[in-house]
């Protein structure tokens, strides 16, 4: 079979305008609870799209831990390549693919560094493997082998032992959203769309847009 034969066919549900609510975060949580409950592999992963001062894109996989009426919430090495692209150019692009459900979601808006207090609290609530190894990874820089990265994460139970602190380039990103596109999968690849824009009121329009 080659690449350009490979099809699905979408046909487990449909999306209205009646069956969403006025809030876009209040729909999301619905949707991330169903893909919960429908046991999606890795539901709380989204792709994390941005744009350094060039203008060239670039995306990776993060993980969400928090959403709410402020907007959408992952923690990273404030010194990474996305970390470096969101110093230039506060703007970026999240998605969700829940194959499971044949639903995507899509959310776009201006980024910006969570609380000091924030960081602290989640980064204390972190396995100690993780909250050593935020010490010891200088996320995106090169490095010589495997063995040169686990040298440095030896060298940082060395210095703190089971009590690292949060460091200072470790934190938290919002996403506060400007627009949130709920989609479909729809049989023929006539897909339902339905996305909410958020007005200078911060009311939010909600539009049915073409497949």
């Amino acid at each position: 079979m080659s690449i350009a034969d490979i099809r699905k066919d979408y046909q487990q549900a449909s999306l209205s305008e009646t069956d969403v609510t006025n809030d876009p975060i209040q729909q999301f949580g619905t949707w991330f609870e169903q893909a919960l409950n429908a046991d999606v592999a890795e539901a709380n992963a989204m792709s994390l799209a941005t744009v350094n001062a060039n203008g060239r894109p670039s995306s990776r996989i993060v993980l969400i831990k928090e959403f709410d009426q402020r907007g959408f919430c992952w923690f990273t090495n404030y010194d990474s390549a996305k970390g470096n692209d969101l110093a230039q150019n506060p703007y970026g692009a999240l998605l969700f693919f829940w194959t499971a459900l044949e639903r995507q979601v899509r959310i776009e808006g201006r980024i910006e560094k969570i609380t000091a207090q924030e960081n602290d609290a989640y980064f204390h609530s972190r396995p100690l493997g993780s909250r050593q190894g935020a010490h010891a990874s200088h996320q995106s820089q090169p490095i010589p082998n495997r063995e040169a990265l686990e040298q440095q994460l030896a060298a940082v139970i060395e210095k703190f032992g089971d009590q690292p602190p949060r460091p200072e380039h470790w934190g938290g990103y919002r996403l506060v959203p400007e627009r949130i596109e709920f989609w479909q999968g729809r049989s023929s690849r006539l897909h339902d769309r339905i996305v909410y824009t958020r007005d200078a009121d911060n009311s939010w329009t909600i539009t049915r847009l073409q497949p």
